[in-house]
């Protein structure tokens, strides 16, 4: 299973870097059964964080041809509504410190990513995973219409909003495409795609290594629904 973590300008270091790292032991723990890249939808570049200018490589552009699972992490920055934002604020520009999380993720919208996006979307071959903002940037996008989601729990009245049906959980698992919530989630997401696509003795192998366990119950919409709590 070779896996892409998108880069884009701001997003949240530990949204990418969790994922990373759970799936790179994975791919140690298995014998090379996972692989892992950095990439970004302009190709090989430096990509700025939305945290105190913190920077990481992307070695190479999006390649559906080579993905089989495609990560979208979230942004890092000013917690607020799009509507607190000034109209100049929030139109196009350079990218730069401190804007508002909806401004970062809407502006990937101005990119490649919702293409590369739409056709990894379409593509049965791929599974789609988002952290944290990761869901909204797809949602934004227009690709969770209908589709059970969940991203960190500011973010879940807007998107519920762009039509798709919003889940509070940490982990949800929608067939070819699996969510997860706020960012430290992005652990567990980790380990449920290893336990998902490779096994559960290689994610308890690396649960073991990071000292970690997979918090709560991975949703997903099977069995009878539950009564009112």
């Amino acid at each position: 299973m070779h896996v892409q973590i998108v880069l884009f300008d701001g997003f949240d270091p530990l949204d990418v870097i969790a994922p990373y790292e759970v799936l790179y032991a994975g791919g140690s723990a298995s014998d090379g059964a996972v692989t892992v890249e950095l990439v970004s939808a302009e190709g090989s570049r430096e990509v700025i964080s939305g945290t105190g200018g913190l920077s990481l490589r992307a070695t190479g552009a999006v390649d559906l041809e080579r993905a089989d699972l495609l990560v979208v992490p979230g942004a890092s920055g000013r917690v607020g509504e799009p509507g607190e934002v000034p109209a100049e604020e929030a139109g196009a520009g350079e990218w730069k410190q401190d804007e508002f999380i909806p401004v970062l993720l809407g502006r990937t919208l101005t990119t490649g990513l919702p293409a590369l996006l739409k056709r990894a979307v379409a593509d049965p071959r791929i599974t789609v995973a988002a952290v944290c903002g990761g869901s909204l940037v797809l949602a934004m996008a227009g690709l969770l219409e209908g589709r059970h989601a969940t991203t960190h729990h500011l973010g879940l009245d807007l998107l519920d909003a762009t039509g798709a049906r919003a889940v509070r959980a940490r982990v949800v698992d929608d067939g070819d495409l699996i969510t997860a919530a706020g960012v430290t989630s992005g652990l567990d997401l980790g380990l449920y795609l290893l336990e998902r696509e490779v096994g559960p003795r290689i994610a308890h192998a690396v649960e073991e290594l990071f000292a970690h366990e997979r918090r709560g119950t991975v949703w997903r919409a099977q069995g009878p629904e539950h009564a009112a709590l």
